[in-house]
C-alpha cells in the first residue's frame, strides 16, 4: 500500500486528489480535493455516503438537496481562521459553484442519510490549543465526536508552527477496544504556509510490520490505515493539515505509544 498520495494537475472536474476506500484499501474514509476557477461548477453526492464539504479557500454557492447557501466561505488561505463547511447527508446530491478561486476538500464516509443538511460557520468551529513548548499546535474542530451533525465523519483542522511536532506523543486508533480505543481510518491533507518547504510524517506499528517515514510537500495526503502517526514541521515552515477519520464507531479514543507515555502529562 502506498501511504503518500501527491496531487495531480486538475482533471476535467477540477479534481487534484482522489482517495477512495478502494484506492486506499480500506472501508470507510474517502477524501477528494477540487480546485475551481470563478464560475466553474462541481457536482457530487453518493448513495450510502455522507459528505462534509470544507471550503479550504475561496467563496462558493453550494446547493445540497433543496437547501441553498449563497456565496459562503471566503477564507484567503488555510492559515486564516476557521473554515466554512457544509454537511451533506448520504443520498443527497450537491452542487458547488465557485464565486472566486476555490479549493474544496470533500470528506466522506458510510452513512444511512439520517441527518439534515447543515452549514457549519466559522464561529461554530470549536478551537483549542494542544500541547506546550515545541509540541504546541492549534486545533479547529469542524466535526468532532461531541457533535451530532454527522453519522460517521470526524473532521478537524490543525495548524502546527514551524519547528513543532503534532499528533505527538505518537498515538494510534486502530483497535476496537471500547472505551479505551476506537478503530478509525484517517487521512492527513497537508498544506505549508511557504509551499517550497516540507514536513515529515512517520506511520508505524508496534511490531514494525508497517514503518514508513515520508517527506511531505504542499498538498500531499498521507493515509493512516493503522499504527502511530506523528508529524514534524520543519523550522520556519508552518504546517496545516485537515484530518478525516471514520470507522465502525463514531468516537475518537486512542492509545499512546508506551515508549512515549511519559510525555503525555506534559506535552499532550
Amino acid at each position: 500500500m502506498t501511504l503518500l498520495v501527491r496531487p495531480s494537475a486538475p482533471d476535467a472536474d477540477g479534481v487534484v486528489i482522489d482517495v477512495t476506500p478502494a484506492s486506499a484499501g480500506w472501508t470507510h474514509v474517502g477524501f477528494r480535493v477540487v480546485r475551481l476557477r470563478p464560475g466553474e461548477h462541481y457536482v457530487g453526492g453518493e448513495q450510502g455516503r455522507e459528505a462534509c464539504l470544507v471550503l479550504a479557500t475561496g467563496r462558493a454557492t453550494i446547493i445540497a438537496g433543496d437547501t441553498r447557501f449563497d456565496a459562503i466561505g471566503g477564507r484567503e488561505d488555510v492559515f486564516s481562521g476557521a473554515p466554512t463547511s457544509v454537511y451533506v447527508p448520504a443520498g443527497q446530491t450537491y452542487g458547488v459553484t465557485a464565486e472566486t478561486p476555490v479549493e474544496l476538500a470533500i470528506c466522506s464516509a458510510p452513512a444511512a442519510g439520517r441527518k439534515p443538511v447543515r452549514m457549519i460557520a466559522p464561529h461554530q468551529v470549536g478551537e483549542e490549543t494542544r500541547g506546550q513548548g515545541t509540541n504546541t499546535r492549534f486545533v479547529r474542530n469542524i466535526l468532532p465526536d461531541t457533535s451530532d451533525i454527522a453519522e460517521s465523519l470526524l473532521v478537524v483542522e490543525v495548524v502546527t508552527p514551524g519547528g513543532h511536532w503534532s499528533s505527538y506523543p505518537p498515538h494510534k486508533h486502530d483497535s476496537d477496544a471500547w472505551p479505551h480505543e476506537t478503530q478509525l481510518e484517517e487521512t492527513y491533507w497537508h498544506r505549508l504556509r511557504r509551499p517550497e518547504g516540507f514536513a515529515m510524517q512517520r506511520v508505524y506499528t508496534d511490531d514494525r510490520a508497517l514503518d514508513e517515514t515520508m517527506t511531505i510537500g504542499d498538498g500531499d495526503v498521507v493515509l493512516v490505515p493503522r499504527g502511530y502517526h506523528p508529524v514534524a514541521a520543519a523550522h520556519g515552515y508552518d504546517l496545516y493539515y485537515l484530518n478525516v477519520m471514520a470507522g465502525p464507531r463514531r468516537a475518537w479514543r486512542f492509545t499512546t505509544d508506551p515508549a512515549f507515555a511519559w510525555l503525555s502529562g506534559v506535552t499532550r
